[in-house]
């Protein structure tokens, strides 16, 4: 087996400089919350690979539906000669995705894929071409999502022009100064200045701001919004790529405010690490399109159909969603010891397990401290804990860990990370 040290060479030789890690370590085996490098070094994951692992690294039930999928298919192409997992994986998400009235699902490989195809079939199902997202937002890197995404660096950065016919509203965030009304209005503004409704295929928005800093939007807020989109026969598409399956402590964040959009995607957390995405909508919406006309080479294959459908069945059998709201109490309480204890840490949050809290300088006025956050990200990674920082100013540190994360697992990672704040201020 290589070590780190081979392989970091092999890395700079061979990776694109813009797609390599500039972590050193490599991962060589996982289980539930924990991964061991290369040179056999213990990690406690808080990442879980940007909210992946749901119900953590190599879940058993997950790794055997995989292993028996190997055995009889794994790969046709389902336009070519479809099989059960595909239509399964359909069946069942129809059946617990609250979108408004009999739902359809088209499945992909990825969240930005899923995306790509829910504006695709919005811009079918209603004639339009206009779309509009919001700030902090974040939905892909191709070129479409890319100019979704409301934030530039480093996402478009080096891209040259985006697409055009994507308008920007802002994000309600009081703690930031952006409020409900403010971003209502804002909104209307983009229809009135940029986005003709009767040229507006969507509104695209994260129920929670994923990589924008595990911001949740309020009830009211996401009802005006489908009033909005009502008013002038507008689709809603909800992006549930990071905060679905379970990490809100219900399987999506919409539920939480009674909302149904028209579309909603969703992948990350939905096959326990397989690559698998879904845009599920309502559907006359799904059919609008012809024939062929969605898809991909690889789209919804066999082994990450199983994969989804074990998780699926995961959530049911080990209630995943009470372990989701749990989690996200511990982790409350102890934050706001944190917040007590620490002048740096500011705004502490969650909504079930989607956990976060501000890195400042100055709690009076929350000025951002993003270094701080980056040193803190960097010195629990020398300690044996991955974690992430997020949001607009980089100063927010968010919290993906497995909901099935073992209490002692769990504590000895928190307890890193207060060691850590203690040296560090």
């Amino acid at each position: 087996m290589s070590s780190n040290a081979e392989l970091n060479e092999l890395k700079h030789k061979y990776v694109a400089a813009g797609a390599a890690s500039p972590a050193t370590a490599f991962a060589d085996h996982a289980e539930n919350a924990e991964i061991w490098d290369a040179d056999g070094n213990r990690f406690i994951d808080f990442a879980g690979g940007i909210g992946v692992l749901n119900v953590g690294h190599r879940h058993p039930k997950v790794v055997a539906a995989v292993k028996a999928q190997l055995d009889k298919l794994m790969h046709t192409c389902q336009t070519v000669m479809p099989y059960e997992g595909y239509v399964k994986v359909a069946e069942k998400l129809s059946q617990i995705v609250p979108v408004r009235g009999h739902a359809k699902v088209m499945l992909a490989n990825s969240g930005a894929e899923a995306l790509e195809n829910a504006v695709k079939i919005a811009r079918a199902a209603t004639g339009r071409s206009n779309v509009i997202c919001f700030d902090g937002g974040y939905h892909g890197r191709t070129f479409f999502t890319m100019a979704m995404n409301g934030k530039v660096a480093p996402y478009q950065s080096d891209f040259g022009p985006m697409p055009g016919t994507v308008f920007r509203a802002p994000y309600p965030v009081p703690y930031h100064g952006v409020s409900e009304d403010e971003a209502i209005r804002g909104l209307k503004m983009t229809l009135k200045t940029d986005a003709n409704p009767k040229d507006t295929a969507a509104i695209v928005l994260e129920p929670v701001l994923g990589e924008g800093g595990f911001y949740p939007a309020s009830t009211s807020f996401l009802t005006k919004v489908r009033e909005i989109c009502d008013e002038h026969g507008i689709l809603m598409i909800i992006d549930e790529v990071q905060s679905g399956f379970g990490r809100t402590g219900k399987m999506f964040a919409i539920e939480h405010s009674g909302v149904e959009p028209d579309i909603m995607t969703m992948a990350k957390s939905m096959a326990d690490g397989m690559p698998i995405s879904a845009i599920v909508g309502t559907d006359k919406v799904m059919d609008a399109s012809g024939p062929n006309s969605l898809g991909g080479t690889y789209t919804g294959s066999p082994t990450a159909c199983a994969a989804a459908l074990a998780v699926m069945d995961v959530f049911e059998e080990e209630n995943i969603l009470e372990k989701s709201q749990a989690l996200g109490d511990k982790l409350a309480k102890r934050f706001n010891m944190w917040a007590d204890k620490f002048d740096c840490i500011d705004h502490v949050r969650n909504m079930g397990a989607m956990a976060a809290f501000e890195l400042v300088s100055n709690k009076a006025d929350h000025t951002p401290n993003p270094e701080l956050a980056a040193a803190l990200c960097k010195k629990a990674r020398e300690e044996g804990l991955i974690l992430l920082s997020c949001g607009m100013y980089g100063n927010t540190i968010r919290f993906l860990m497995p909901v099935t994360i073992q209490d002692d697992v769990l504590n000895e990672g928190l307890d890193i990370i207060e060691s850590c704040l203690d040296s560090l201020v």
